[in-house]
């Protein structure tokens, strides 16, 4: 017998707000391959990591403004117009956010996300105010997967892991949640996040069509 969930537990950038530096940068560098090679080498996902994990802005930008000055513009571009790398609701996602809602279902997030830039998306999408707690790794200065985040969440908000389901976009985030007792779920998309949440019988099954976002 399958156990009964009643909290589910989302990650937020791209399972239900798009996000891509990509978005930003092919404004400012025509060339892709050009591109490419300045998010892989220069602000690449583990230099974002540390503002995700709590580094102020001013000091990670600094640091790479000294380690390549020819690119200080574009490195001070990444948090000053930050907010054009958001891509916009994934649409899909957030409905099944609303039913979910309305279903009475418990609702809780958990993000690695910088403190200084979560509050614009706050104001950007009202449907993050649906939340119970979001529990953001810039303020707690721990990032997923480390396990220590999760408890946090699960601890901060009386959680019982085995009633739980976490959905990331993440492996081995995802990975990090069942490790510690959640039910887990690999986001690809709507349509399969739907699936499984009435496997769960957290939603009714809905034939009609869902938006990838």
């Amino acid at each position: 017998m399958s156990r009964r969930i009643d909290t589910v537990i989302f990650d937020l950038g791209n399972v239900l707000i798009g996000w891509d530096p990509r978005r930003l940068y092919r404004q400012l560098i025509e060339d892709e391959v050009q591109m490419e090679w300045f998010l892989r080498e220069v602000c690449n996902s583990e230099w974002n990591e540390q503002q995700d994990a709590g580094r102020p802005w001013v000091e990670g930008t600094a640091l790479l403004r000294a380690k390549f000055p020819e690119h200080a513009e574009l490195i001070d571009a990444y948090h000053l117009r930050w907010k054009e790398t958001l891509v916009g609701p994934i649409e899909g996602s957030v409905a099944l956010l609303a039913e979910l809602k309305a279903r009475g279902v418990r609702l809780l997030a958990l993000t690695n996300w910088s403190q200084e830039t979560f509050p614009v998306a706050q104001q950007l999408y009202p449907f993050l105010q649906w939340f119970e707690g979001i529990v953001v790794s810039g303020e707690e200065r721990l990032v997923k997967p480390d396990p220590r985040i999760y408890q946090c969440l699960l601890q901060r908000y009386a959680v019982d892991p085995a009633t739980a389901l976490y959905i990331d976009d993440s492996q081995r985030n995802v990975a990090a949640a069942e490790a510690l007792g959640m039910d887990g779920w690999w986001f690809r998309d709507p349509v399969g996040l739907r699936e499984r949440l009435v496997k769960l019988s957290l939603l009714e099954r809905d034939t009609r069509a869902i938006s990838h976002g």
